[in-house]
């Protein structure tokens, strides 16, 4: 059956009014309780959260601080000579730190050969007739080339280049413009280091013009050395003791240490060579760049927790805040061992000022000056065993890991706004039975009201019309 959707028609009443108001007190209070309570757990949610990644920050940092590793880096400092760099260097974090005066005598260098004049007169000269296999090998390197037959001067270089298996030979062609020379071919390999020359060796004879020659083993061969092609060792001096290598790298030249020869120094074994002075020292900036962001994200964390804490504020008495600042204390002082002569963190130059903020301080020692004293010692502070970054980063991720306080917190409040969100529908829910039922009462009574008003009428009607009736004027 039909709703009666506009109480009061067929008595006159204003039954629609008497309806809201009825709803009304019943819906508003309720409604405005839902509002309030959701606004609350909203804004004790958003507290919480910034808590949350005030914590996450700081974590980051402590996860950094409580890596070994962060602490043993060193760095290279190189004053090059006037000429040019000449060097560069990668020091790993088990260098010793010191000074070293270092040279380039030498760079290293593959070899190059070439053919011998007006053995080609242009890059279409065919190189064989019938074909044949050209070996390569310099040093423990080696690859094959098929040469088909016809195969031109220019086809040849390109078969060089292109080859899958080449280990490292380029070939190009020179045209000299002179009768006397005629067109050369040139093999260069980058296979550096002495006895490391490339040579050439075919199957066939009619090849030997693009083999290499040897006084003792192929006088036949077409192709030559120049008088500085020859492969070399890369030569540079340490402190004035020569060391070779076969490459232009020079790892554990210096124990712990890569050195790169990049250009000769300017100079001669008579005369002497420039050197460049390097310095090997600790990676101070990056030690001092963690703990400033040591200081950043755990004053902030401080902040904010008082922040949110204060009167009025939606995390004001809250336990969880006392205990997180309580353990934050107590954890940074904690007591540290096997750490030189640093007994907590507060003797590298950290101190607590009396609104429980961390800053540098020289109470003790400056971080500088523990840096100075005890370098190693800080990273054992921080990341050791029993180091202050592992303590902390145990802590604090009891409260933002899983299952940690403030992860739990968030879930719960998450719970009662969806748990609210329910309450919500199902008021609106009781609000429209409250409302059918209201209807449905008030229209019984509207009908009856009509029903006695035709009454009334009908009656009136017929006394109005019996014997001796007077109407009223």
């Amino acid at each position: 059956m039909p709703l009666i959707t506009s109480a009061g028609v067929g008595s006159g009443l204003d039954l629609e009014s008497i309806i809201k108001a009825s709803i009304d007190a019943e819906n508003r209070p309720k409604m405005i309780n839902f509002a309030q309570k959701q606004e609350s757990l909203k804004v004790e949610l958003s507290a919480v959260g910034e808590i949350k990644s005030a914590i996450s920050k700081l974590k980051d940092t402590i996860e950094k601080l409580a890596d070994i590793d962060n602490f043993g880096k060193r760095v290279a400092n190189i004053r090059q000579p006037a000429g040019g760099d000449i060097i560069s260097v990668t020091p790993t974090s088990d260098i010793s730190v010191g000074n070293f005066n270092i040279a380039v005598k030498q760079l290293a260098q593959g070899s190059r050969v070439t053919s011998a004049d007006n053995a080609f007169t242009s890059a279409d000269d065919v190189v064989s007739a019938s074909g044949g296999t050209l070996s390569f090998t310099a040093g423990t390197e080696t690859f094959d080339l098929t040469v088909t037959a016809g195969m031109t001067l220019a086809e040849l270089r390109d078969a060089i280049n292109a080859s899958d298996t080449n280990f490292g030979v380029t070939a190009n062609i020179v045209n000299t413009g002179t009768t006397t020379a005629g067109t050369k071919l040139v093999l260069s390999s980058n296979v550096s280091g002495d006895n490391n020359d490339l040579v050439i060796t075919s199957d066939t004879a009619e090849l030997d013009a693009i083999e290499t020659y040897d006084a003792t083993t192929n006088p036949t061969g077409g192709m030559t050395q120049g008088a500085d092609d020859a492969a070399r060792n890369a030569i540079i001096t340490v402190d004035g003791l020569e060391v070779q290598s076969a490459t232009n790298t020079f790892k554990d030249a210096v124990q712990d240490m890569t050195i790169r020869a990049l250009e000769k120094s300017a100079g001669d074994d008579t005369s002497g060579y420039e050197t460049a002075k390097l310095n090997i020292d600790y990676d101070r900036e990056s030690v001092t760049k963690l703990v400033d962001e040591l200081i950043t994200n755990y004053n902030n964390l401080v902040g904010n927790i008082g922040f949110q804490t204060r009167i009025g504020k939606p995390l004001n008495g809250d336990a969880s805040m006392r205990g997180l600042s309580s353990q934050l204390v107590s954890t940074l002082g904690s007591t540290l061992t096997d750490a030189g002569p640093f007994e907590s963190i507060f003797d590298i130059g950290l101190g607590v000022d009396n609104k429980g903020y961390l800053e540098k301080s020289s109470l003790v020692r400056s971080l500088n000056e523990a840096m100075d004293e005890n370098f190693d010692d800080i990273g054992t502070a921080f990341a050791g065993p029993n180091g202050v970054a592992k303590k902390l980063e145990e802590m604090l991720g009891n409260y933002v890991d899983s299952g940690g306080v403030i992860k739990q917190r968030e879930t719960s409040l998450n719970a009662q706004l969806d748990d609210l969100d329910d309450d919500v529908l199902n008021h609106e829910e009781r609000m429209k039975s409250l409302e059918a039922s209201l209807r449905q009462k008030y229209a019984g009574l509207d009908v009856l009201i009509a029903q006695m008003q035709q009454t009334q009428s009908y009656l009136g009607a017929q006394l109005a019309n019996l014997p001796g009736f007077t109407k009223s004027k």
